[in-house]
């Protein structure tokens, strides 16, 4: 894509080199089998948990990490391992999360009762709509839509929020309270993560890393059931075969986030002032400040969205989730929010971040503002 802009950063993040480096001699000379007792297996599973150890140093203390083939099933092992009765989860969350919150109502097993947490104009849930007795509360710290950062920990946040509701009806004992899971596929690697989280959905790919592999991180104490079953690796709770290639790079470019997480943020915060300015004729969707400003979520009265995607071809950006743009449905974030059918419809999203200059951005600006015009 040496001729394109590339900005559709929530979809997915270019590899890093040194992702790249890390990954190339597993995927050439030292193909073991990581479960392998021999000498060459036991240097593939010391690669991995050298990666484990990596992506842990970005997580809380006091939890295990269970790498998974990336964060859906990250949440699906989260969401059906937990076995929980009552889930909430916010209106904005991924299709992941809605969609399994959703497979687990009815089940034999689980028969869980879901419950949908509305949001203001913002995105940002509000702590006081949380009820006693949920099971699970499922909640995103960085919608991948519109950027919102959800406030989840500290006095005022969700998760304290769920904690004293709990609290309200007599559960305050560690096995009564309110499981979390944080969706924090958008965050880590840029920001601190929520340290009262139970667990904590993680993908390679959104951050520099590659793409099939992903991880839950679960804090000591937390009892899950597996999804998959066979030799029992990762604890149990994965059965199959690790890639050392696929861990090797999604630790690496962990690592290369803790490191350049400052430097990333201010990048990308310079990025999102000039996009601002570029695009004064549009309005924006969702938060101006509590938000991730990597995300540029936008509309204009009467864009056809779908045709100024086609209309500028060397740009790369999308009109909602990379995950539902081919269904043709209005955005279920932005009809959260409250956006008509026909405002979700005219609404694009530009993701930027660490490899995107300032002149890629000018020029995208350019080339969407006189396709956006061309429209009438």
């Amino acid at each position: 894509m040496s001729d394109a802009i590339y900005l559709d950063y929530q979809a997915t993040t270019p590899l890093a080199p040194e992702a790249f480096a890390a990954m190339e001699p597993w995927l050439k000379d030292q193909f073991a089998n990581p479960h392998s007792v021999h000498k060459a297996g036991r240097a593939a599973a010391a690669a991995i948990e050298a990666a484990r150890a990596q992506i842990l140093a970005l997580l809380p203390p006091g939890g295990r990490l269970i790498f998974t083939s990336g964060a859906t099933e990250a949440i699906n092992l989260a969401i059906k391992g937990s076995g929980a009765a009552k889930i909430a989860h916010s209106a904005t969350e991924h299709a992941a999360v809605i969609d399994c919150a959703a497979a687990s109502r009815g089940t034999a097993k689980t028969d869980a009762e879901v419950c949908i947490l509305p949001v203001d104009v913002g995105g940002h849930v509000r702590s006081g709509n949380i009820g006693p007795q949920i099971s699970l509360l499922c909640v995103m710290q960085v919608n991948n839509e519109i950027g919102t950062i959800q406030r989840l920990s500290g006095a005022g946040g969700i998760i304290a929020g769920a904690h004293a509701a709990c609290a309200t009806v007599g559960q305050t004992a560690e096995a009564d309270r309110t499981i979390v899971l944080c969706d924090a596929v958008q965050s880590f690697g840029r920001m601190p993560m929520p340290d009262m989280a139970d667990m904590i959905a993680i993908s390679a790919h959104k951050i520099h890393g590659p793409k099939g592999i992903g991880a839950l991180w679960v804090r000591n104490g937390i009892s899950l059931d597996p999804l998959i079953h066979g030799g029992g690796q990762e604890q149990g709770l994965r059965s199959g075969t690790l890639s050392p290639a696929l861990c090797a790079g999604f630790g690496a470019a962990a690592q290369l986030a803790a490191q350049r997480m400052a430097a990333d943020t201010a990048h990308v915060e310079a990025l999102w002032t000039r996009a601002v300015q570029l695009f004064g004729g549009w309005t924006i969707n969702g938060p101006t400040e509590q938000r991730y400003k990597g995300n540029l979520n936008i509309r204009r009265d009467g864009l056809d969205a779908a045709r100024l995607i086609s209309d500028c071809r060397n740009i790369m950006f999308s009109a909602g989730s990379a995950c539902a743009s081919g269904s043709g449905r209005p955005s279920h974030v932005l009809s959260a929010i409250g956006l008509s059918e026909a405002q979700a419809k005219s609404s694009i999203r530009l993701g930027f971040g660490r490899y995107t200059t300032m002149d890629e951005i000018e020029e995208a600006a350019r080339q969407i503002n006189a396709a956006a015009e061309a429209q009438g």
